[in-house]
């Protein structure tokens, strides 16, 4: 038993796919005050700062795993969570027909050891269809979502090339994370 220190449904989701069990117990840390244009700085300062925030809310006697990611534009600028429908079509539209890569961080610590992983996987979009584009925003989906990004859902069908883990691109790398829950069991 582990604690999913995330709200995010996804991580939930891929944690119940390889059939590891946890306890979701979401931490607060405000991820504004983290100041770097670097992406892979960035995930693993926020993973790291939910880390810090679980530990001292829930202790170690329960393994703690946070995660975080964001979306990497082709040129370089990273797309967190749009706020608004026009941010997500915005942040949307710079994927349509480009090249993006989602970076995620993880902390999996117990009172034993302390790993960390971060990884991306980088995709090939072919454009997004207008329409289809425009039911996406409105089903609201994208909300809480990296970059407005969906990778298994709504831009599932116009990758067009995909290099490294869906997992990874979902929000945590869970293959990286196995064989350690495994030497515990």
């Amino acid at each position: 038993m582990i604690y999913l220190c995330s709200s995010s449904p996804t991580r939930a989701k891929l944690l119940d796919q390889f059939g590891i069990a946890y306890t979701q117990k979401p931490v607060v840390f405000d991820e504004d005050h983290i100041n770097t244009d670097d992406p892979y700085a960035f995930v693993y300062q926020a993973s790291k700062g939910k880390l810090e925030a679980a530990e001292s809310m829930y202790g170690l006697e329960t393994p703690l795993l946070t995660a975080d990611s964001v979306v990497v534009a082709a040129d370089g600028a990273i797309l967190r969570k749009a706020y608004t429908t026009e941010e997500a079509r915005e942040i949307l539209l710079r994927q349509s027909d480009s090249e993006i890569a989602i970076v995620s961080s993880f902390h999996f610590k117990t009172n034993a050891f302390l790993l960390v992983d971060t990884s991306a996987t980088h995709y090939r979009f072919d454009p997004f269809d207008a329409d289809a584009l425009e039911g996406y925003l409105a089903s609201r989906d994208w909300e809480g979502k990296a970059g407005a990004c969906m990778v298994e859902g709504f831009c599932h069908p116009y990758i067009r090339e995909m290099r490294g883990r869906e997992s990874t691109a979902m929000g945590l790398q869970v293959e990286v994370l196995l064989p350690w829950l495994k030497d515990r069991e």
